[in-house]
């Protein structure tokens, strides 16, 4: 069984890093369906998961000058609040009870199907905002705030949004930035918001440390061939592909 953890976190890791997208949105599915991890406990592994693979990330982009540290910190006012919410109510719950497993599964099937549609628009959306400005500036910081809550909210019950939906949304509010500097300003939010998720899962305890390990071995590698494959790959069809699959899976845990 280690080795097929092993081999689902090269996957995955392999996917993230030729397309940046795939972290939460296909590690948690697959820990459900294929291994049958409890949905919390899924849930709570990939958060901190995601936290210490997109670490290096924030290194990467931070060297490049590729993070908007502002929109980082608006994000943040939003989404570090939202998560330790959701957190306490959680802790409130009976996270083993039949209906919190039916929430987790309905919210993470809805989240992969947003995710997935963002996905397949992101390149034609950033044509089409190019041509100028959609949202009046007055109202993008405190949009960028309520993104950082919906954000916040949704990725501590599911582990899914930070990525596709945080970058595509980020498009649209800040159609003039540099697309490294959206997907580096995503990442180095991304880090202390499942930080602080997976520490509250943690708290929980619905972490499945020795499970962590193990993806993190397939993982990184995997990341690593992954991102130096990405210019030698046609990328278009890989997101065809990644968005098909989540669609699936996301319409398999709504119509559970």
């Amino acid at each position: 069984m280690e080795y097929g953890y092993i081999i689902a976190g090269f996957i995955v890791g392999l996917l993230v890093g030729l397309t940046g997208v795939g972290g939460g949105s296909l590690m948690t599915p697959i820990l459900m369906f294929f291994f049958s991890i409890k949905p919390a406990v899924a849930v709570g592994t990939d958060l901190l998961y995601a936290s210490i693979t997109k670490t290096a990330g924030i290194f990467a982009h931070g060297k490049l000058g590729n993070i908007d540290w502002r929109i980082v910190k608006l994000l943040s006012a939003g989404s570090i609040p939202a998560s330790l919410a959701t957190i306490i109510f959680l802790r409130n719950i009976n996270i083993d009870s039949t209906e919190a497993i039916a929430t987790i599964k309905f919210s993470l099937g809805i989240a992969l199907i947003f995710t997935s549609i963002a996905v397949l628009l992101r390149t034609k959306l950033m044509t089409l905002l190019a041509e100028g400005e959609w949202i009046q500036p007055k109202y993008v910081a405190p949009l960028t705030v309520i993104l950082g809550i919906i954000l916040g909210g949704l990725v501590t019950l599911t582990s899914v949004g930070a990525g596709a939906l945080g970058v595509t949304t980020l498009i649209i509010l800040y159609p003039h930035k540099k697309l490294t500097t959206i997907v580096g300003t995503d990442i180095a939010h991304a880090v202390p918001l499942t930080l602080v998720a997976g520490l509250g899962h943690a708290s929980l305890g619905t972490i499945n440390y020795e499970l962590l390990g193990v993806l993190l071995i397939g993982s990184i590698p995997g990341i690593w061939i992954g991102s130096h494959l990405s210019a030698r790959v046609t990328e278009k069809w890989i997101r065809i592909a990644l968005s098909a699959i989540l669609i699936y899976v996301g319409l398999k845990l709504v119509l559970a």
